[in-house]
């Protein structure tokens, strides 16, 4: 499943029909009903999604035609498709892609189509409507090697062919550093420019033309278009050259003509702007009063899971960032509201006069993506819960497994390091200074995992890694610290990085959120996380007579006691909880509590002095209810494992004269990270920033506001959640983890001269 989804779960596969209360409604939306006879017995789709795998069909003369699987990702431009993507487990992502100069009727057929699949398949698969140039991450993630656009269509004669043919002549503009797209252009030298590549096929010769402006990252890109030609359309029977601008052979000259002064490149018109990915409005939509009406349920994002009714169906409204979604209940929503979802997206998109290049994604309750879930701030999916308990390993088709944690193979297993966030077992060496009066004081070591929320730290943690020292630099701020100690702590980091050659990986720590690894420096006692206070000499201020503090165990074993309000509201079932209060201290464990947060709950007790009672879950005395200002409801569900959300990779680059930030489709490898970019890792716990060798100064700088922007504008609320700054060659199992087979020697050899060796 690429990147931008999850795992869907779906129905058992069921033959099903094209109903005629469907071809009903369709007629009255499309220009042809007299065809909707035809299409609706159609019986192309009986091997639709009986592999694991993408198949294609071409709109043509109104009726479906297979793509050879060698030319799927080859698309006419005058030309609308069907695609179907089927997953292992097995679930189904149905695309109708449209060319931009594709007919009305081509395009209304495709939705039929798209619609029919949809029933043969259960009502279970999510649905994209896709437009030529502005596809969806899921449809990008389909084709790494890049998507081939060229022009003309059935209409004039163009078929999917494979063919050795000595007698092509085509010139293709190569585009994009995330997502390639080669589109066919006119075959003159006035279609070239200098930024970009360009791919001149002839047939038994394919020349890669490179301008003076190209960069290497997007010259490998484009030689993966050409293999790919080469492999897939000519069978393997042509030769690749490459070409630099102004060393140009003969035979290219002699195709194209004599050649003319090349025009510099020109940046690209997209503009990617974050504050549009927040703003979201959510609509119900019936035709119980016999027409189809959208209602409003909330103006803005972030929604709650409980607005969504299995017995409606929904639009949620992102057209400011050109997303429209449809989420149809199931099974119990109206049968012609959930067959009518495309067409009423597609309606409310004229209504509102958004771009025709609104991407819709219509998804069946149970089916939802991430991008959809994004914008709930408390999306739990069935069997699903939260809070750091479990973790999980993402599988080579993206499937996910859990994976229980071993400190014994920290140092080979990356995927479960990442998963657990543990570079290694917490036993290196420690160091921790307090943010004082713009300066760094050393804390004394026999209060080490003492946090108060008035301070700001840096501690400093050395560690051996494949024989070398490795470190890491965590910067801790406590939601109480001044503004003052805030950018003075920034400003230490920076300086300590500096002093250690830039070697060290920085992580960003807001009260609160600390990583798992932090939590484990502190061997066998627990981090204490006192709500304020400082920890200064003379700075102490008397501690409240009713302290209540919430202990829980990491996926990693380790445990951490924060400070929270003295109220019943604060339990959790799942933990355990150390009450002081005039009247006595007590240990309260609720059904879910561990031993190892009952042990841990001893060095709590010890910390704030005394003896404490046992207080069990259902069994509290009167005099504990009372020191938390009465009984009241608080977290009592008995299943508060993590919820699984896939990794997301974005680059962020000013290639284009202004810094833009664009996410990796698909199944994200080492490769995509651009070694002259700065890229950001989101794997929902933590942000990561990664920063190539060859990245300039204003990506370098202006990657960590991007990522705390993008943070700030999450349309699911996070906030505070740690940021890692790491270079590139230095790498943590922590961040490699999330990449299937991550290679230390990769950036040893140029990736060009790789590139050359499978020409």
């Amino acid at each position: 499943v690429p990147a931008e989804t999850s795992r869907v779960t779906t129905r058992p596969t069921q033959p099903a029909v094209v109903t005629n209360a469907t071809a009903d409604h369709l007629s009255s939306i499309f220009v042809h009903p007299s065809l909707l006879s035809i299409m609706v017995s159609h019986k192309e789709f009986e091997t639709a999604g009986k592999k694991p795998g993408l198949q294609a069909w071409r709109i043509e003369n109104m009726d479906l035609k297979p793509v050879p699987k060698a030319l799927i990702g080859n698309f006419f431009t005058g030309d609308a498709y069907v695609l179907l993507y089927t997953t292992p487990a097995p679930s189904h992502y149905i695309h109708m892609w449209l060319g931009d100069e594709c007919s009305q009727d081509e395009s209304g057929a495709a939705a039929i189509f798209a619609t029919q699949l949809d029933d043969f398949l259960g009502g279970g698969p999510v649905q994209f409507r896709e437009v030529q140039n502005n596809e969806s991450l899921t449809f990008q993630g389909y084709f790494k090697s890049g998507i081939k656009y060229q022009q003309g269509g059935v209409a004039s004669g163009f078929h999917h062919v494979v063919t050795n043919d000595a007698n092509v002549k085509r010139l293709l503009h190569i585009k994009g550093r995330r997502t390639i797209r080669a589109t066919e252009v006119a075959f003159s030298w006035a279609s070239f420019n200098q930024g970009d590549c360009f791919i001149v096929d002839l047939g038994k010769d394919i020349y890669q033309w490179c301008g003076s402006e190209c960069n290497r990252f997007e010259l490998v890109k484009a030689s993966q278009v050409a293999i790919d030609i080469r492999d897939n359309e000519r069978n393997g029977r042509a030769t690749i050259q490459m070409v630099e601008e102004g060393a140009e052979p003969q035979a290219l000259i002699d195709a194209l003509g004599p050649k003319p002064s090349i025009p510099p490149g020109t940046p690209d018109d997209d503009k990617v702007d974050i504050s549009n990915k927040k703003k979201a409005s959510l609509y119900m939509i019936s035709d119980a009063s016999g027409s189809m009406k959208s209602t409003i349920v909330a103006e803005s994002s972030p929604f709650k899971q409980a607005m969504l009714n299995l017995e409606e169906c929904y639009i949620l409204d992102n057209g400011v960032d050109q997303n429209l979604f449809v989420w149809k209940g199931r099974p119990k929503a109206n049968t012609s509201e959930r067959k009518a979802a495309m067409s009423a997206a597609q309606q409310f998109i004229k209504d509102k006069g958004y771009s025709n290049k609104t991407q819709i994604q219509v998804l069946p309750a149970g089916g939802e993506t991430t991008l959809f879930k994004q914008f709930f701030s408390d999306w739990k999916d069935k069997d699903q819960t939260t809070g750091p308990t479990k973790a999980y390993a993402i599988g080579r088709i993206a499937k996910v497994e859990k994976v229980p944690f071993d400190a014994s193979t920290l140092h080979t297993n990356h995927s479960m390091a990442a998963q657990h966030g543990m570079v290694d077992d917490g036993k290196g060496k420690v160091q921790i200074w307090r943010v004082e009066g713009g300066d760094k004081v050393a804390v004394d070591a026999s209060s080490y995992g003492q946090f108060f929320g008035g301070d700001c730290y840096l501690i400093l943690y050395s560690y051996k890694l494949g024989g070398r020292e490795q470190h890491i630099i965590y910067t801790w701020s406590g939601l109480k610290c001044t503004q003052d100690e805030l950018a003075a702590s920034a400003f230490l980091t920076v300086k300590l990085d500096d002093s250690m050659g830039g070697a060290p990986v920085q992580v960003r720590v807001t009260q609160g959120q600390e990583p798992a690894h932090l939590m484990s420096l502190f061997q066998g006692k627990p981090m204490v996380v006192y709500m304020g206070g400082t920890s200064r000499k003379g700075g102490q201020a008397k501690s409240a007579a009713t302290r209540l503090f919430h202990i829980r165990q990491s996926s990693s074993r380790a445990t951490r006691a924060v400070e929270v309000k003295p109220l019943a509201s604060s339990l959790n079932t799942n933990d355990v909880f150390v009450l002081k209060s005039p009247g006595g201290t007590f240990v309260w464990s609720g059904v879910g509590a561990s031993e190892e947060e009952m042990a841990a709950s001893k060095h709590i007790v010890a910390t704030l002095g005394g003896s404490a009672s046992n207080v069990s879950e259902d069994k509290e005395p009167d005099g504990f209810w009372l020191a938390l200002g009465g009984k009241n409801e608080y977290q009592s569900s008995k299943s508060l494992q993590k919820t699984v959300k896939p990794p997301r990779l974005f680059g962020c680059s000013n290639k284009t004269g202004r810094l833009i930030v664009e996410e990796v489709p698909g199944d994200f490898q080492q490769t995509d990270l651009a070694t002259d970019d700065v890229m950001l890792l989101d794997t929902w716990d933590q942000i990561f920033i990664w920063i190539g060798n060859e990245a300039n100064d204003e990506e370098k700088t202006g990657a960590p506001k991007i990522a705390k922007d993008y943070v700030d504008s999450d349309p699911s609320g996070r906030k505070g959640l740690p940021i890692v700054s790491i270079k590139q060659g230095a790498e943590p199992p922590t961040f490699t983890g999330w990449f299937q087979a991550w290679d230390h020697k990769m950036w040893e050899t140029d990736p060009l001269d790789k590139i050359r060796s499978q020409f």
